[in-house]
């Protein structure tokens, strides 16, 4: 399996980084909770099972001792037996008597009590008698020769509610800490994250700007011989694209500017020949005709390329504009009349950009509704959103869904346009409505009418600035 298929693969940079930081400081802090707590606990119960042994030897050699006399008195004897953090005692003897101030043979685990009178050792044994927690210690004792008693055993019962109780409070303090850890790893996660992915960010805001047309836009040196590569790396690229595009910008520019010499020339003579049409032939007037038409498209051109030079290259105003005053003058200054409907939320609208190209994106619009669908039916201003859309509507062949991006590109055509053989079209509108709404932050698109109607429907999008 592809490390692209796996499901953390899928999760944002800055989540891995904080989950990374936070698995290990979790990790960290589990592996030292449980050997903490293990090493502890042990530490612990040993310390006191020894003490407790000693303890308990002690006292039965006590018993031992008492056992030279003829009838000793057991109950006297425990009584005077030293107690070890309240641990008590019970001696069995042969005929199954026990002796105890405060133990019923019940309170013995059975195992411990049958160890013991099968073997001459010491045993020993943790349990739990009503829910608390004991160490039980055995002992078969070997009675003088003047005894009359044989089989004596003796027990002693430590409780161990101390240790646990310590130990309870200890596992609290250490799950606490290892909380604590853990919100210390994702601080540092979080801190980490921001570190790493700020030259990231900052390469992000860099082509950003660069796509909206700031092409003098670089990385600020950077100190990090790791990072040094990378910043100089994006600004050589920069520098050599905008140094590309300007060279590309300037050329169509210079070429734009000398064809509009000949063009002159071409228009002036043409406008003589017009006035005195009606002396020539009909052949020779139908290809005055032809050539006033290709000199047109050829002037369309021209200015065409020379709005996509200064596109390119140009700077672009950034001022307040008024989206629904924008579209009512460019529909006043238009032939025709055009419905315009504005919804109430997109209403004094404002976006930020230059208010020449944005009206050059509404005529383009326009222009080409015109040409190539039968006319705009509709033009809308709605709101979606932090974008506002401005839409135009035409009952035209519309745009199949192979070419909807196609159209955008420059020097493309549309089916509709080439079916129509439209004369003075050379598929720069449409590029050059795409190029002003990307280099204001937004985008371009061609659907279809809305309840399937026939035609179609060019979107603009543009990022709000505000409301006035």
């Amino acid at each position: 399996m592809s490390s692209r298929g796996l499901p953390w693969r899928r999760l944002p940079l800055r989540t891995r980084v904080i989950g990374a930081f936070t698995l290990g400081a979790a990790i960290a802090a589990l592996v030292l909770v449980v050997i903490t707590y293990g090493l502890s606990r042990q530490s612990m119960l040993q310390q006191r099972e020894e003490s407790s042994e000693r303890q308990f030897f002690a006292n039965a050699r006590q018993v031992q001792s008492s056992l030279r006399a003829e009838d000793p008195d057991f109950t006297q004897l425990l009584e005077s037996l030293p107690s070890l953090s309240g641990s008590r005692s019970i001696v069995r003897t042969g005929d199954e008597t026990w002796t105890s101030l405060s133990l019923t043979p019940n309170d013995l685990p059975p195992p411990l009590v049958s160890s013991v009178l099968e073997s001459s050792q010491a045993k020993t044994m943790r349990y739990r008698l009503d829910d608390q927690p004991f160490l039980a210690f055995g002992l078969q004792l070997r009675p003088s020769n003047a005894s009359a008693l044989q089989g004596v055993a003796y027990f002693e019962l430590v409780p161990l509610a101390e240790v646990e109780s310590t130990l309870e409070s200890l596992a609290l303090i250490l799950l606490v800490g290892g909380a604590l850890t853990v919100l210390v790893g994702v601080g540092i996660g979080l801190w980490a994250s921001g570190g790493l992915l700020r030259p990231l960010t900052d390469i992000s805001d860099a082509a950003t700007s660069i796509a909206h047309g700031r092409f003098d836009t670089r990385l600020e040196e950077v100190s990090d011989p790791d990072l040094d590569a990378l910043v100089s790396s994006f600004n050589e690229m920069a520098a050599a694209m905008e140094t590309r595009i300007t060279r590309d910008a300037r050329f169509s520019s210079d070429v734009s500017h000398e064809l509009r010499s000949p063009l002159m020339t071409l228009r002036a003579s043409i406008d003589v020949m017009q006035h005195r049409r009606e002396e020539l032939p009909e052949r020779t007037q139908q290809a005055l005709d032809l050539l006033n038409d290709e000199v047109v498209r050829f002037e369309h051109l021209v200015q065409d390329l020379l709005d996509l030079s200064r596109s390119d290259s140009g700077p672009m105003e950034n001022d307040l504009v008024n989206i629904e005053e924008l579209v009512k003058a460019t529909l006043a200054s238009s032939e025709g009349t055009i419905p315009l409907e504005v919804s109430g939320s997109a209403e004094g609208a404002l976006v930020m950009g230059d208010k020449r190209r944005l009206a050059q994106v509404l005529d383009n619009l326009l222009r080409n509704a015109e040409k190539y669908g039968d006319g705009p039916t509709r033009l809308t201003i709605s709101s979606s959103g932090r974008n506002i859309e401005i839409a135009v509507e035409d009952s035209g062949p519309g745009v199949a869904p192979s070419e909807r991006e196609l159209i955008f590109e420059r020097f493309t055509r549309g089916a509709a346009a080439r079916k129509r053989g439209a004369g003075d079209g050379a598929g720069l509108g449409l590029a050059l409505v795409d190029e002003h709404a990307r280099r204001h932050g937004g985008t371009a698109r061609v659907e279809g009418k809305p309840n399937g109607d026939i035609g179609a429907r060019f979107v603009v999008t543009l990022p709000k600035a505000g409301r006035r």
